[in-house]
Parts: C-alpha cells; sequence; structure tokens
C-alpha cells in the first residue's frame, strides 16, 4: 500500500484561454501569453507531485484540462470542478480539484451559506462569492477522506458607487471586505463541522486571504470553541504547518504571497484531527509542509502571484 499521500493547494492567478476578457482593468492574454502561462503552470504542477492538488481562481475548466495535457504526470489525473459565468455572459473564477487518487463522486460546489449565516446589508448576502468545492477522496487502503477546496474573499478594498477617496472612503471598503470574508468563514466553519459529524477525515486547503493566527481562519479551525470533554481533537481543524513533524525555522521559508514587501502566508491546508500525530484516532502524520515560492521574487509575467503549499502525510497503515 502506498505509505505517503501528499496534498497541495495553487492559486494559479487567472487560468483563462487566451482572448477571453476577465476584469475591466485587466488585458485578455494574447496567445503566446497563454502559452507561457500553460507551461509554467505544468511545470509546476509536475514539481509539486501532489495526489491531490485544489487550485483557484480557474476561469476554464478547458483550460486547466489544457495544462494537465502538458504535464508529466498528471495526464490521467481526475478533474472535478465547474465553469460560471456571470448575468452579461464573463467568466468568473471558480476552485477545482485535481486528483490521482480515486474519487467516490463529482465534487459538490457549496453555492449557498448554511441557514443563519449571511453578510450585513449585502447583495447575495448567503452565498460565498467564489463557492468551496467538497470531493470525497478515497485515500490508499480504501478510506473515504473528504476535501474542499475553497478561495475565500481577498482583502482587496470594497469600493462601492459614489465612494470617496479619502480615509473614511477606504477604511470602510476594507471593513466591507472583512465582512465578506469573516461571513464566508463562518458559514465554511458550520458546512465542515456538518462533514465531521461522520467521523471521516477532513482536509480544507485553499487560498484563505489571511494568515493562519488572523480571526477568519481561525473560526474556520475551530480553534478555542466551545465542545464536549474529550471532543477537543475532533471537534477543530489544525494548520498542517504547524503540527508538522519537521519543524525547521532556518529551511522551512513559509509564505505563499508578497504584497507592499510584506511576505505572507495567506494559503493554507487545514487538517482533522485524523492527521495529527497526538490523536489517538490519526491514520496519518502530517510529516513536512513546503513551499515553492521562488517565483515570487523573479517577477515571471507568466507565474502564479501566489506559492504553492505541498503537504507531506505518512499513512500509519490503519486504515480501515
Amino acid at each position: 500500500m502506498q505509505e505517503e499521500i501528499r496534498f497541495a493547494t495553487f492559486n494559479v492567478c487567472n487560468l483563462a484561454p487566451a482572448g477571453a476578457k476577465l476584469y475591466d482593468n485587466l488585458e485578455p492574454l494574447s496567445p503566446a501569453q497563454y502559452e507561457a502561462k500553460a507551461e509554467w503552470t505544468a511545470r509546476q504542477i509536475d514539481l509539486l507531485d501532489a495526489d491531490v492538488i485544489g487550485f483557484q481562481e480557474i476561469f476554464s475548466q478547458a483550460a486547466l484540462r489544457d495544462v494537465l495535457s502538458r504535464t508529466r504526470h498528471y495526464r490521467a489525473a481526475i478533474l472535478a470542478g465547474h465553469d460560471a459565468m456571470d448575468a452579461a455572459g464573463r467568466m468568473l473564477p471558480t476552485v477545482a480539484l485535481v486528483s490521482r487518487l480515486p474519487l467516490a463522486g463529482a465534487g459538490v460546489a457549496w453555492t449557498n451559506f448554511p441557514s443563519g449565516v449571511s453578510v450585513p446589508a449585502e447583495d447575495n448576502a448567503s452565498r460565498f462569492a467564489r463557492a468551496p468545492l467538497h470531493v470525497q477522496v478515497i485515500l490508499p487502503g480504501g478510506q473515504l477522506t473528504d476535501v474542499v477546496v475553497v478561495h475565500l474573499k481577498s482583502r482587496r478594498p470594497d469600493y462601492r458607487h459614489g465612494d470617496g477617496n479619502d480615509a473614511a472612503a477606504y477604511a470602510l471598503a476594507n471593513l466591507r471586505s472583512l465582512q465578506r470574508r469573516g461571513a464566508e468563514a463562518v458559514a465554511l466553519r458550520v458546512l465542515a463541522s456538518e462533514l465531521g459529524h461522520s467521523g471521516r477525515p477532513r482536509i480544507v486547503l485553499g487560498d484563505f486571504n489571511d494568515i493562519a493566527n488572523a480571526v477568519t481562519t481561525a473560526i474556520v479551525m475551530g480553534a478555542g470553541a466551545p465542545c464536549e470533554p474529550g471532543m477537543e481533537m475532533r471537534a477543530r481543524l489544525y494548520d498542517a504547518s504547524a503540527i508538522q513533524q519537521r519543524q525547521d525555522a532556518l529551511r522551512h521559508m513559509a509564505y505563499t504571497n508578497i504584497h507592499d514587501s510584506a511576505y505572507m502566508t495567506i494559503d493554507h491546508i487545514l487538517v482533522s484531527e485524523h492527521f495529527h500525530a497526538a490523536s489517538p484516532r490519526a491514520i496519518g502524520v502530517l510529516q513536512e509542509v513546503t513551499y515553492l515560492n521562488d517565483h515570487l521574487l523573479l517577477g515571471l509575467p507568466h507565474a502564479s502571484d501566489h506559492g504553492q503549499v505541498l503537504a507531506r502525510i505518512k499513512l500509519l497503515g490503519n486504515i480501515n
């Protein structure tokens, strides 16, 4: 049986066919630019060499299939995902999952928030801006595992028509983004908790647009949430980077994004107790988390503006 499984998250940065108009302030890719981006993305996927990869900013599933066809190790991999468009027919960003492990079925997009969760005074107040994707992956040995790929609201200020350009307008625009990201975090926490009732292992990975210690990320993990005695480990998720066995502060350059010269890790892999060495119910142990981020310093126009995160898990051999 395969002794190690590898999970990764990869924000590809606006993967769309050449000529597709995505945003008013962004020019479509030329054929040459698309070719360079597709080739770089394919090489990066092969470099990750993960069994399961969650993707963000996929505007076209066909474009992702084209990228996979350029890889050496993922041409036969399973792709789960969907395309989305706005009312004007313009492509919208979605998440996707690619797996070399078998899946128990097609992925399910969580479009709506659970009951009772909403964004105050917002249009689409009870919907995710980018629907998380829930996929059931079958691990070596047959253990069914719930994997959720996410992309929460960005930190980009949410300006409204008629807003000024003073300090107050900027602050309020940032608050709107935080409110949206916070509501999405609450919705994700509720939905992930419902999955936990099954007792199956869970992995939630993607672009959280916030650091691991941020309130929004902590909400998703359920850190400090009240629970029944003895259920503390079962009730929450853990930052893979924090529980990895091979902690080496000098070697692990843990960042996935550079903004205004600030180095931040906003892409995360969260796992349930099933991959925590301290849990009596562990089926695997988080060995190491690594970051593919050298390209962020090179300024390559065809590369992603995010680093990739890779988690290596050693299976313990007691999978049912």
